[in-house]
């Protein structure tokens, strides 16, 4: 099932689930952007708040969510086991995505990110609205372990013996430039695809960049990139890759060693 949807697919899907998830790095929580105008519908789930577990020095800055916790979160937005559910962000695709992955690797299969986030909606002519839903409670039973996750050993023995993917920029995979975590580099043996030159509009091209790296695991600085490069991976009709979930922020906070420069 490919997991991305365009406007007008999505509002053809009148009883889907839709997931506000509108979200910026190290800012404040965008309820109130929620407030002034979302898609019909939509339930509003902040990704620090209800789709991570909390911060720490185990699991990194987005940690996996704790199994019951999550599930509160999903039954509360009205979902089932067999829901549609359709996510959104601003068109990034980055919190989006990590939901949408978050939500594969509990279990749920009919998962999609709506493809230019908020943005491709408005621009369709499609309308948003500003009243809160009320949804009954779901029924959804977290399966967790759903899709293939790495932790910092499984990461480092995966980069030994197959292809672990830096999917961050450059500079911050070489150890010049780090503006999050206390310490830079890479996970030794990793090498670099940069993410930032996906194109999600262009499942071609994504199919021509990806299906030379068919064992490939992919991590970034906190398991939020990584999981937008899933979700490429995804798009492209190939098989949902194994996701280093704590990612360089969990590697660091282990204070485990830290490659610079390029991999041969």
């Amino acid at each position: 099932m490919r997991p991305l949807i365009d406007a007008d697919q999505a509002a053809a899907r009148s009883g889907a689930v839709r997931l506000d998830v509108r979200w910026t790095l190290g800012g404040p929580p965008r309820d109130a952007d929620y407030a002034e105008g979302h898609l019909p519908g939509a339930v509003r789930l902040d990704l620090d708040r209800d789709v991570c577990g909390p911060a720490g020095p185990a699991g990194g800055r987005h940690p996996l969510p704790d199994p019951g916790a999550l599930q509160e979160v999903l039954r509360a937005a009205g979902i089932d086991d067999d829901s549609t559910v359709v996510v959104y962000d601003d068109g990034d695709h980055m919190a989006a995505a990590r939901t949408w992955w978050t939500l594969r690797w509990a279990g749920l299969e009919d998962v999609h990110v709506l493809r230019g986030g908020i943005e491709a909606w408005t621009g369709a002519g499609l309308p948003l609205e500003t009243q809160a839903p009320q949804p009954r409670t779901g029924t959804v039973t977290v399966r967790p372990g759903s899709l293939p996750v790495l932790d910092a050993d499984g990461a480092a023995a995966w980069a030994e013996e197959r292809e672990l993917v830096d999917v961050r920029a450059p500079e911050r995979y070489r150890g010049e430039f780090e503006p999050v975590d206390p310490v830079a580099g890479h996970v030794p043996g990793a090498v670099n695809l940069f993410l930032g030159e996906d194109d999600l509009a262009d499942t071609a091209r994504l199919r021509e960049r990806y299906e030379p790296h068919p064992d490939a695991a992919f991590y970034c600085g906190s398991g939020v990139g990584a999981a937008r490069t899933a979700l490429a991976v995804t798009a492209a009709g190939l098989p949902t890759p194994p996701v280093y979930i704590g990612s360089w922020s969990d590697w660091v906070a282990q204070g485990r060693e830290a490659a610079r420069g390029e991999e041969r």
